[in-house]
């Protein structure tokens, strides 16, 4: 049996204050670590969703919230 990666993904453009030169393309082994990640991140523009996404089944297992996400600033 496979261990399964997971991905961050959203509509927009992602970006992080914390992490500047994350690869959002990275699949991750580690949900906790994917979850984290995401949830330190922002879209540009902002409002747009974030979320962690299992391969290879496509089962969202994070989201944050539109009305979280509009409440993030980035410089």
């Amino acid at each position: 049996m496979f261990a399964p990666k997971y991905k961050i993904e959203s509509n927009g453009t992602l970006a992080s204050e914390l992490l500047l030169d994350i690869n959002f393309d990275h699949l991750y082994d580690s949900s906790s670590l994917a979850v984290a990640i995401a949830a330190k991140s922002i879209t540009l523009p902002v409002q747009q969703e974030v979320r962690v996404v299992r391969v290879p089944d496509g089962e969202v297992i994070f989201r944050t919230k539109v009305g979280e996400a509009a409440n993030t600033t980035f410089s």
